[in-house]
C-alpha cells in the first residue's frame, strides 16, 4: 500500500531508517490523536487567525519589530509564494536556513513548511565545512540567507551547480524582501501528511560528526502536547526568550512552537549571552526563559542588578544542571530551574517535572506521553537506584537520514541516547553522565559530572569539565579536569591542590581529578554543549 503523503519530492522518505530500524512510537493521550494529514504551520499560525486572534503580538525583537500573528501569517504566505512561484519548490524539496534569532528566519521557516517543504535550519556560527556536509548529506536545493552571512555559505556552495542561494535581510532587487512586494497575503497550504517530514536538525557535534534526525509534521506538534502542556504550561499573555538557535531543537521548541502552539509571543534575539536575557526580562515583561546551565550561573551573580519580577518560568537543557547552579540561581531570585534532558533525535524534553513537582539534583519524571526506563547493556531494565542507561519512547523518536548510527540509538523499538541514569522509587530520574563519561580509574567506576559538579561549588570555579585521561603503565585511566578560574591570575599549582581537596571534602576522595588543568575557555558548540570528546582527544595525547 503507498503511503500517505503531500511530498512530490520523496528524498526524505526514501532516506528513512528501514521499518525494523524504527523506534516504537506511542500515542497514549488524547491530546495526541492527530489527523492523517496536517500541515504544521497552519497548527502553529494560520489557526490563531481564524479563530480570531489575529491581532495578538506574536514576535517581538529588540530592533523594534512587534509582529502580531496576522502579520506573521501575512509575511509567510508572501514568502510562501516566493519559494513556490521564483524558485520552483516543491513539496518536499529541502530548503536550508541560515541566520540569527530574528522574526525574518521565524517567518522563513514557517513558509518553507506551508509549501511543503523541508526546513533544514543551521547555525549561525557553522564554518563552510560544516555547512557544505549538511548541504550534501540533505541533498539541499534552495538556501535562504541572512545577507550577512553569506561568506561562509558562498564557500560552502562551491562547484555545487544544483543549488541556489537566496537572501533576506537586504535591499536588493533580488533579495527575498523585494520579491515579497509583488506577492499576495493569501498562500494555500500545502496538503501534507502527519508522516511527512517536516524538518532535518542537525546534531551538534558534541560527539564528532553531527547527525541528521528528521521529524514529521506530527512531531512538532506531539512535542507540545507533552512536554509543552504538562510540564511547560504556558499561558496565552506569555513571552517566551533565550538564548538557543532556532536551528537547535530545544531553540525551535521554547523560542517558536511552545509559544506559537499556546498562542503567546516570542522574542528572538540576534545573541543572547547572560546579562542581555535579565536585559530583556526587565525592558520586555519575559515570562519564560529557555538557557544552558552556564547562563544561569553567571545571571545569579547578576540578577539584582535588574527587576525580574515578570519572570516565571526558566527552562535548563542542553546539559546536565549542576545541583549548585539551581541553588545559586533560586537563592538569588527565588525561582526554581525546570530541569530536562532532550535529544535532537527525539526533538524535545522527554524526562523533566513541572514546577510545582522540581527536585533539586533531578532531571525529573517522564513527561506525559513518555515512558523512561534504566536498562542494562542487553537492554533489560534495572532495579531503582540502579545506574544504567536511559532508555525511552513516546509519540516522537530518532529517525536519522541514512546513518548507521540508527542501530546504535534505536534498539528493539527503544531510543538510548547516549546517557547514564539511575531512577528512584518515586519515579525520578538522576544524571549520573555520559555514557563515555563514566570514568574508569584504579577499579572505581567514576562520574565525571558529579566531580564536575563537586568543583563548581569552589567559589573560584567558573566552568568545568572532567574526562578519562588514558594511563597506560597501569593499563588504567585517571581523572582529568580542565578548569576556568574567576580570577585567571590564580593559575598555580598550590591552587590545583587546593582544589583536589576541597574535592576531596565534598566527594568521596578517589574521585579526586588527579590533574587539573587550568583553561581560559572550554571547547563548546554553537548550541553551549562542552565538546568533551575534543577534551578526550587533548588528554589521550599527553603523557602521563
Amino acid at each position: 500500500m503507498t503511503a500517505r503523503t503531500g511530498h512530490v519530492d520523496r528524498f526524505a522518505e526514501q532516506h528513512l531508517p528501514t521499518p525494523e530500524q524504527m523506534p516504537e512510537l506511542r500515542f497514549q493521550l488524547p491530546e495526541l490523536q492527530f489527523p492523517e494529514y496536517l500541515n504544521a504551520a497552519d497548527h502553529f499560525v494560520d489557526r490563531h487567525v481564524r479563530q480570531g486572534r489575529g491581532g495578538h503580538r506574536c514576535i517581538v525583537s529588540p530592533g523594534g519589530i512587534d509582529w502580531t500573528y496576522a502579520d506573521l501569517l501575512r509575511t509567510a504566505n508572501k514568502i510562501a509564494h516566493v519559494l513556490v512561484d521564483d524558485f520552483g519548490v516543491v513539496p518536499g524539496a529541502r530548503v536550508l536556513l541560515r541566520a540569527p534569532n530574528t522574526p525574518m528566519l521565524a517567518a522563513c521557516w514557517v513558509a518553507v513548511l506551508k509549501a511543503g517543504a523541508i526546513a533544514v535550519t543551521t547555525m549561525p556560527l557553522y564554518r563552510a565545512a560544516e555547512l557544505r556536509h549538511m548541504i550534501e548529506k540533505a541533498r539541499v536545493s534552495l538556501a535562504l540567507c541572512d545577507a550577512r552571512l553569506s561568506d561562509e555559505l558562498l564557500k560552502a556552495c562551491g562547484g555545487l551547480a544544483d543549488l541556489t542561494v537566496a537572501y533576506f535581510e537586504t535591499d536588493d532587487v533580488k533579495g527575498i524582501e523585494a520579491r515579497m512586494d509583488a506577492k499576495p497575503d493569501h498562500f494555500d497550504n500545502c496538503t501534507t501528511a502527519a508522516e511527512d517530514v517536516a524538518i532535518i536538525g542537525f546534531t551538534s557535534g558534541t560527539t564528532g560528526t553531527p547527525k541528521a534526525a528528521m521529524h514529521y509534521h506530527r512531531d512538532l506538534l506531539a512535542t507540545c502536547e507533552t512536554y509543552g502542556k504538562y510540564v511547560l504550561q504556558p499561558k496565552h499573555d506569555d513571552l517566551f526568550c533565550g538564548s538557543p538557535p532556532l536551528a537547535f531543537t530545544f531553540g525551535l521548541g521554547g523560542l517558536l512552537l511552545f509559544p506559537l502552539h499556546a498562542g503567546a509571543a516570542t522574542l528572538l534575539a540576534e545573541k543572547g549571552p547572560p546579562e542581555d536575557l535579565l536585559r530583556y526580562v526587565q525592558s520586555f515583561g519575559v515570562t519564560t526563559i529557555f538557557t544552558a546551565p552556564i547562563a544561569y550561573r553567571t545571571m545569579a551573580g547578576l540578577a539584582e542588578k535588574y527587576d525580574i519580577s515578570t519572570l516565571r518560568t526558566c527552562v535548563s537543557a542542553g546539559e546536565t544542571l549542576p545541583g549548585a547552579v539551581f541553588d545559586a540561581w533560586y537563592e538569588k531570585t527565588g525561582l526554581k530551574i525546570l530541569d530536562g534532558i532532550g535529544s535532537t533525535e527525539m526533538l524535545h524534553i522527554f524526562v523533566g517535572s513541572p514546577l510545582d513537582r522540581v527536585r533539586s539534583g533531578s532531571t525529573g519524571e517522564a513527561v506525559p506521553g513518555y515512558v523512561a526506563e534504566i536498562h542494562d547493556d542487553d537492554g533489560s531494565p534495572v532495579p531503582n537506584g540502579t545506574v544504567g542507561r536511559l532508555a525511552v519512547k513516546g509519540p516522537t523518536g530518532c529517525k536519522y537520514l541514512d546513518d548507521a548510527r540508527q542501530t546504535s540509538y534505536v534498539q528493539n523499538g527503544w531510543n538510548y541516547p547516549g546517557d547514564a541514569y539511575r531512577r528512584d522509587d518515586d519515579g525520578y530520574f538522576y544524571y549520573v553522565a555520559r555514557a563515555d563519561d563514566i570514568i574508569v580509574s584504579a577499579g572505581y567506576n567514576i562520574s565525571g559530572p558529579e566531580v564536575e559538579q563537586a568543583l563548581l561549588t569552589h567559589e573560584h570555579v567558573r566552568e568545568v569539565a572532567v574526562v578519562a585521561k588514558p594511563d597506560p603503565a597501569h593499563a588504567t585511566h585517571i581523572v582529568k579536569a580542565y578548569v576556568v578560574l574567576v580570577d585567571a591570575s590564580h593559575h598555580h599549582d598550590a591552587k590545583a591542590e587546593e582544589l583536589r581537596e576541597h574535592v576531596r571534602a565534598v566527594i568521596a576522595p578517589f574521585k579526586a581529578p588527579r590533574e587539573i588543568e587550568f583553561v581560559r575557555e572550554l571547547p563548546r558548540t554553537e548550541t553551549g554543549k562542552v565538546q568533551r570528546f575534543k577534551l578526550r582527544e587533548r588528554a589521550s595525547s599527553e603523557g602521563v
